[in-house]
């Protein structure tokens, strides 16, 4: 089935007196690659449960190009399904695992043959066709639950969390996997996450939510480098968050006070309280930088080339900072950051 668009207009869902998902409004292009980020409990699995079938709407509505179908069952939307347990049948071999979407749609067997002997080969499973799921490592049997949904030659690939229960290596090289089959069979997928670092790497496109709301919707480069609020900013790694008041502002520039400290950085705001968002690998160590800020560590981390500092500010508020400089708890030591990379936010 060939698509233009996948639309959700307004889409929400409610248990009883709870807002699992608010209004949700997203347009997706075939062949996109979106993530739907953010911790648990946001809505994401929600989301991605309504667009699968599995839950009905409270509200709005989902539409394939001019086809309404958020009333269709699961089976009639044809889409592709990846779950985070993987979902597979324990007394079936891979081979058949993988077919057995095509035997349910009946599809011819000469035709399954090829369709499976191709998605088996796209995971690198070709050798492990006879194999049962409990034979398999838990990144072999990820890639058999990829390679049942993709033999259907779905519109859509839906993804829950597919990489969490992996060990730190697998997810790396399944990320890259499931990146790459995206772009040999010009795939449209939507990602469920919560990790960041995932998200950033495999989508086109992040859809940040909050308590079942969209916080932010953009490309992995504007929703890192230009978060709208202070909750996304601290999702997306800006783990220094300040309580500021604006004393000053100017069409280039913001410049706050709070905290026994006084920053300049960049935003919209002109007066009232703020808040203050700093990345940790954004501050410099030693004299003569801009925004200087004297702490004192309390904690060093060893992170291979560099360190991750805990430190704390003379008024009692932490800091955390990344360096290659070698430091001990007790030291003091003067920190900066440039103004580009100070973001004020409404708090």
């Amino acid at each position: 089935m060939t698509f233009v668009q996948l639309r959700l207009d307004g889409v929400s869902r409610s248990f009883g007196t709870a807002n699992a998902l608010r209004g949700l409004d997203l347009a997706i292009t075939r062949g996109e690659f979106v993530a739907l980020l953010g911790p648990s409990g946001c809505g994401k699995s929600t989301a991605l449960n309504c667009l699968a079938g599995l839950l009905p709407l409270t509200a709005g509505s989902i539409w394939l190009d001019d086809t309404r179908i958020d009333g269709q069952p699961p089976e009639e939307r044809g889409f592709g399904m990846v779950f985070q347990n993987y979902a597979l049948f324990p007394h079936l071999s891979v081979r058949a695992n993988v077919g057995f979407g095509l035997k349910m749609r009946k599809v011819g067997r000469a035709e399954a043959r090829r369709r499976v002997d191709e998605a088996l080969r796209l995971v690198q499973l070709t050798e492990h066709a006879a194999k049962f799921p409990a034979q398999l490592s838990g990144g072999q049997q990820q890639r058999v639950a990829i390679a049942r949904a993709v033999v259907l030659e779905p519109p859509v690939v839906l993804m829950d969390e597919p990489l969490s229960n992996l060990d730190a290596k697998l997810r790396l090289e399944m990320r890259m996997e499931i990146r790459r089959l995206h772009q040999t069979l010009g795939l449209t997928t939507v990602y469920v996450t919560h990790d960041q670092e995932e998200a950033l790497s495999l989508a086109d496109r992040l859809v940040v939510l909050r308590e079942g709301s969209v916080q932010q919707i953009g490309t992995p480069e504007e929703v890192y480098a230009q978060p709208v609020n202070s909750y996304v900013a601290s999702f997306m790694g800006y783990r220094n968050l300040l309580d500021v008041t604006v004393t000053s502002a100017t069409a280039s520039s913001v410049t706050v006070e709070g905290a026994g400290v006084r920053l300049t950085g960049r935003g919209t705001l002109t007066d009232g309280p703020a808040k203050v968002a700093i990345r940790p690998e954004d501050f410099v160590v030693g004299d003569g930088t801009e925004n200087a800020l004297d702490v004192t560590v309390e904690i060093v981390e060893y992170h291979g080339r560099e360190l991750s500092v805990s430190a704390r500010l003379e008024s009692g508020v932490p800091v955390y900072f990344r360096t290659d400089k070698r430091l001990a708890p007790g030291d003091p030591v003067r920190i900066g950051v440039p103004a580009e990379r100070v973001l004020v936010f409404a708090p």
